[in-house]
Order: C-alpha cells, then sequence, then structure tokens
C-alpha cells in the first residue's frame, strides 16, 4: 500500500458525521456554496505534502508531479471526461479568464450570459467582448426557473441569429436552480455555437458528466462543494475544442518537452518547441502542489459516498428543513422538481425582513449561512445531520423581530 493510500485509510466519509471536522466551531454549518470547512483528511495531506518537500527540497518535486497524474485521474471519474482533456489552474476566474482569451473568436461572434450569474462568469466574457470586439447578449437566468419552456424557446431564437458561445453555471448562485444544461448544449450544438460551464456551485454534491451533457468546456474551483481548499481548480475541455483555442496565454511550461534543457544535457534550451494543443497547455507556470493534495483528499471522500448519495442526502435535508421556513413566511425559491435542484436552498425573507439580519443573528446561535443579494441561502453536505434542522428553524424564528426592526 502507497503512502498515501496508508494515509487515506484512516479517513471514512460517513453522512451526517462530523468526525473529520471535530474542531468545527459552527454547530450547523450551511455555508458549503461560499467555502467548505477543511476536513482532518484534507489537513494530513496537506501537510503531508509540505513535509516532504521540507525533507526533500526539490526531491520532493517528481513525486508530487505523479501525483497530479493520478489526481486528473480521478476528476476524470467524477466529471465523465478523460484525463487528457484536464487542465490545473488556481481559481474559476482564472480557467474562465484562459478560455474567454484563447477561444478562437472572429470579429462581431455573438456571446451568451445570463443576468442573475455570479460576476465570475460574466465578467471574463466581457473584457473578451472588448478586446476582439465581440457582442454580448444577456438572458435571463431566473426565466428558466419560472418558466423552463418559454426561456428555452427564447435561447433557441437568440441562437437562430447567430451565437458563438454560451456562458452559463450549471447551477444559480443566488437561487440554487440547477440550469438545464443538457438541453441548452444539445440547442448550441445544433445551432453551430460551443457551451462553457462554470460547475463551481453543483460539482461534488450535483451528479455531472461533460460528455453526457454535451459540455465543451467545464471550469470549477475546488474550495465548495468539492471540499477542499482555495487556490487550486481545474479545466475541462474536450479534445476538438482544446486543440481549436489559440494560446494567447501560454507559458514557458505550455511547450512540447518544456523541462528538457533542465534534464537532458546542453542544447535543449530553445525557445521554438511547439505549444501543446491538449488543453494543458494552460498549465502555463507554477500551481498549488499542496492544492492538489488538498484536492485528492477531498476527492476520495466524495468518491467514497458518490455524488449521486451526496446529492439525495443534501435534498433530503432541505426536504425537511424548507416548509419549516415557509411556515415562518419564508418564500423558498427551491424548485419542485428534482432535476432542477442542487445543494441550496435559497429564500426571501418576510415583508419588511433584512436577510442580512437574520444571517448575522444565526451566526452568534453557531449556523453559519449565506445572504446573498437578499435572499437566506442554506447549503448543507454530506457531514450535516437531520438532527440539527429543529435548532436551525428555531434560531431563525428567534431572529425575525430582531431582522424586521433593523429593516425598518
Amino acid at each position: 500500500m502507497s503512502g498515501y493510500n496508508r494515509l487515506m485509510a484512516r479517513f471514512e466519509a460517513r453522512f451526517g458525521s462530523r468526525e473529520l471536522f471535530p474542531d468545527l466551531e459552527p454547530r450547523a454549518y450551511l455555508n458549503h456554496a461560499a467555502m467548505s470547512p477543511w476536513s482532518l483528511a484534507v489537513r494530513e495531506a496537506m501537510r503531508a505534502c509540505m513535509d516532504d518537500y521540507g525533507r526533500r527540497g526539490l526531491g520532493a518535486f517528481f513525486s508530487w508531479h505523479e501525483q497530479r497524474k493520478r489526481l486528473k485521474d480521478k476528476l476524470a471519474t467524477l466529471v465523465g471526461g478523460a484525463p487528457d482533456d484536464l487542465a490545473f489552474v488556481s481559481s474559476t476566474t482564472e480557467g474562465l479568464v484562459k478560455i474567454a482569451l484563447c477561444f478562437p473568436w472572429e470579429r462581431g461572434d455573438r456571446v451568451v450570459v445570463f443576468d442573475g450569474e455570479f460576476p465570475t462568469n460574466v465578467t471574463p466574457w466581457q473584457r473578451a467582448a472588448e478586446l476582439y470586439e465581440l457582442e454580448i447578449v444577456m438572458l435571463s437566468a431566473s426565466e428558466f426557473r419560472v418558466d423552463k419552456e418559454r426561456a428555452l424557446e427564447r435561447f433557441s431564437e437568440v441562437l437562430e441569429r447567430g451565437v458563438r458561445l454560451v456562458a452559463v453555471s450549471t447551477i444559480e448562485f443566488q437561487t440554487g436552480f440547477r440550469m438545464p444544461v443538457l438541453e441548452l448544449s444539445l440547442r448550441c450544438h445544433a445551432a453551430g455555437a460551443e457551451i462553457c460551464v462554470d460547475a463551481i456551485q453543483g460539482l461534488g454534491a450535483v451528479p455531472m458528466d461533460v460528455v453526457v451533457e454535451g459540455i465543451d468546456y467545464l471550469v470549477c474551483g475546488s474550495h465548495k462543494w468539492m471540499m477542499a481548499i482555495d487556490g487550486i481548480a481545474f479545466v475541462y475541455a474536450a479534445a476538438d475544442k482544446a486543440a481549436a483555442l489559440r494560446p494567447h496565454v501560454a507559458g514557458w511550461l505550455s511547450h512540447e518537452s518544456p523541462v528538457a534543457f533542465l534534464l537532458e544535457g546542453p542544447g535543449n534550451l530553445r525557445y521554438d518547441r511547439p505549444i501543446r494543443t491538449s488543453i494543458d497547455f494552460l498549465e502555463s507556470g507554477s500551481f498549488s502542489t499542496v492544492g492538489c493534495a488538498a484536492l485528492e483528499a477531498s476527492l476520495d471522500l466524495l468518491l467514497q459516498l458518490s455524488p449521486e448519495s451526496i446529492f439525495d442526502h443534501v435534498n433530503g435535508y432541505l426536504d425537511m428543513l424548507e416548509p419549516k421556513l415557509v411556515q415562518l413566511g419564508f418564500e423558498s425559491l427551491r424548485s419542485a422538481k428534482r432535476e432542477q435542484r442542487s445543494g441550496i436552498l435559497s429564500l426571501a425573507p418576510p415583508t419588511d425582513v433584512d436577510a442580512r439580519a437574520i444571517q448575522k443573528a444565526i451566526a452568534e446561535a453557531g449556523i453559519f449561512c449565506a445572504a446573498p443579494d437578499g435572499y437566506l441561502r442554506f447549503s448543507p453536505h454530506w457531514p450535516n445531520v437531520l438532527d440539527e434542522i429543529e435548532y436551525v428553524v428555531a434560531s431563525v424564528e428567534a431572529s425575525i423581530s430582531a431582522a424586521s426592526t433593523v429593516a425598518r
């Protein structure tokens, strides 16, 4: 058994158990859509990496370089693609920026983005539009939640006028609504458009398959539902799409055989080696070895349980929490349809009640959630236990009068 396997054999992920989070202070941590706490497995994997570098310096580099290949194999299992179609970057934002800058645009191309998206999946396309003289078309994400069929009709009408690329998040961060990615991708491809998906609000707790769903590009950071740390993310690109990208953000490690001049003796220092046509040309320089160690450890825990089972556990939790909060006067934005759900429950507070004040009040009671743009957002994961729900509801109820006073 390898040293890594011996390390991970100590850790078992179990639904409704905080054994791997023994010093987590909040009584109910319901903010995985913002950032997950680090499990013991993640911390021990990082410590093993740091200790190895402390002992061996550069000698440790080659061992951990092999770890990245192993990690790509596991990520491919999670997303349904091939390991060679993956590249590491530092964040979802960096991945989207690189795709936006390297996409083979032509002047006048049209890009579809969605109102209501987190700015990560809008700003890069806006900047590409400025640089390459593109046209941005903004559709409403909320329309898909209200009337999906009408929204798809509107989407098709836009595609008929000519679109080069559609950028969409698989889960809308405010509402938790799961966008119909497969239906969007089918319509995109029929119209000659490509689709790029920001998966950070779903991957890890929502099953996804880039091949089945027809995704051309997918980008995902690891510090939310993947339950690792910030500073490490990955990009998927279908092989033919990656080969068509223009390497505008290439660096020294983007070349074929980039380190030959360091390892193979004199005469190998050249600047004319071709840039790789696989998506890993985006790995243009050094990136977080510790982040890769953390991501593998968290991913192993997720794969122990499976995204399908995690989705069931999280939605079982939300199925119990949602009606109790609705009874208190909140309006739920969660879809009634399973295929449109995620790990997020967002609620509009009662009239004249400030969601931020509720968030602050229940935080003092040990309940961590979020309040993006006026909504109260709960996002549990596999460690959350159903027994905490009554305490969450009681704390929210107790906070409403104080929050109402703040609002006035």
